[in-house]
């Protein structure tokens, strides 16, 4: 668990960030890309990004090769500009923080470059940082936008009806105020003292995990946390929102949940997709095991039928 613990001041300088932050969202989309969480969902956009990033991305997989990347990363600045410009604003953590996430491993040479704080290894870093943009954000940009707009009104309208200490204990599921300290769902244990610095929230929405934390000298403490739909997003108007699904799930699966509209038993599943008993089960344990099916015994039948969550996942209004 995380445990914030906010001073008057802290609590005064609570913000929302008003727009999204470019290089902020780069690194939640790269941080899912890389840990294996929900494969059922994110498993074809892994694929997919994987197999259509350029070779000019390829030096940020030297920047975190134990998994967990550089401080000097975080960057919450709302433009894509002003951000690649930012990253080398903080010449003060680039060493140590290089030195942190390589824990005693041999870098590679451009990384070594940029430890000494040569000027070509920071040209390569700033193309790599727009090449990656541009294949995985830059398409659902405009999304994204959108996405950010609809949470900060969401935001806004529960800070102004009910305060701020109740937007914040309503921000992400699991989380809540006890008096001045801010309890966050977290695989680690850590307490964290803004000291009168405040609190800078970013809502991202290409991470489904705990709340990623950026506590940086000199500025408020950043805390990047999930929202929107908790799918990969596909670029407006890109193709129907069904085939989208099927590009997520598998086409067998997306016919699973449209199917268990109506409770089946496996074998009665089966024979509607026209696939083996066996074949029906392991489709169905997947989705069970996402929360979108649920699983009922009946005497020597077991009966399977869409959950509210699968509903809503294939547009069902209710």
């Amino acid at each position: 668990m995380l445990r914030v613990h906010l001073t008057a001041g802290d609590l005064a300088r609570v913000r929302f960030a008003p727009r999204p932050a470019p290089l902020q969202e780069l690194n939640a989309a790269l941080s899912m890309l890389v840990q294996p969480r929900d494969a059922l969902l994110f498993g074809r956009w892994r694929h997919r990004v994987l197999r259509t990033l350029p070779a000019a991305a390829e030096p940020l997989a030297d920047l975190a090769p134990l998994g967990a990347a550089p401080r000097f990363l975080d960057v919450f600045h709302d433009t894509l500009a002003d951000g690649l410009d930012a990253v080398r604003a903080a010449p003060g953590l680039v060493r140590p923080e290089l030195e942190r996430v390589h824990g005693g491993r041999p870098p590679t040479p451009w990384v070594r470059e940029l430890h000494a704080d040569a000027p070509a290894a920071w040209r390569l870093l700033r193309r790599a940082q727009r090449a990656a943009f541009d294949t995985v954000l830059a398409p659902v940009w405009p999304l994204v936008q959108d996405l950010h707009r609809a949470e900060f009104t969401r935001h806004a309208v529960t800070a102004a009806e009910h305060g701020t200490g109740a937007a914040l204990a309503a921000l992400v599921p699991g989380g809540r105020l006890r008096g001045t300290v801010w309890e966050l769902p977290s695989s680690v244990d850590r307490d964290l003292r803004p000291l009168g610095r405040g609190l800078l929230l970013l809502p991202t929405f290409h991470w489904t995990g705990h709340p990623l934390v950026a506590d940086l000298p000199d500025g408020p403490l950043g805390l990047t946390y999930p929202a929107g739909p908790g799918l990969p997003l596909v670029p407006a108007g890109a193709e129907d929102p069904r085939e989208a699904l099927a590009a997520v799930l598998g086409r067998t699966r997306l016919d699973v949940l449209l199917v268990l509209a109506e409770e089946h038993t496996t074998s009665g599943l089966a024979r509607r997709l026209g696939v083996s008993n066996a074949t029906a089960s392991a489709h169905a344990a997947a989705l069970r095991g996402a929360g979108l099916i649920g699983t009922v015994r009946a005497g020597r039948a077991v009966l399977h039928r869409r959950t509210a969550l699968g509903g809503l996942l294939v547009g069902e209004r209710g």
